[in-house]
């Protein structure tokens, strides 16, 4: 099975820094107006999730979901979470104080890995 979600080797150590500053931890991506599209760090359960909204999958045990529309337009895509120096649009997100940033970087999946894609999990599903 072809992964959705994959992760830098810098965004999984700022992962495992942050667990253990405020525990488990969970992802969320929108689909833009107040939080832009730039992937937000969240203590788990520290985001209420809407009907529909749809996980990708994992990164060293957190959940990734995607706002339910955004899915639907990047959905052909594999999403590679990076960690960047500096200050996002996202100001609640848990990297933010570290002065780092979350980053997702996007290419698209070939007609044969489409045909073999880890299945995702829908909110309320």
């Amino acid at each position: 099975m072809i992964k959705r979600l994959d992760a830098t080797e810098k965004a999984i150590d700022l992962i495992k820094k942050l667990k253990e500053l405020h525990g488990e931890l969970m992802f969320y991506q929108a689909g833009g107006c107040c939080e832009g599209t730039q992937p937000q760090c969240f203590e788990k359960g520290g985001y209420y999730l809407r009907m529909n909204d749809v996980c990708i999958g994992e990164i060293d045990g957190s959940e990734f979901w995607v706002d339910k529309d955004l899915f639907e337009y990047w959905k052909y895509s594999h999403f590679k979470l990076d960690v960047l120096d500096g200050f996002g649009v996202g100001g609640f997100s848990l990297e933010t104080p570290l002065g780092k940033t979350f980053k997702i970087h996007y290419t698209l999946f070939t007609a044969e890995e489409l045909e073999n894609l880890t299945p995702i999990k829908r909110e309320g599903e």
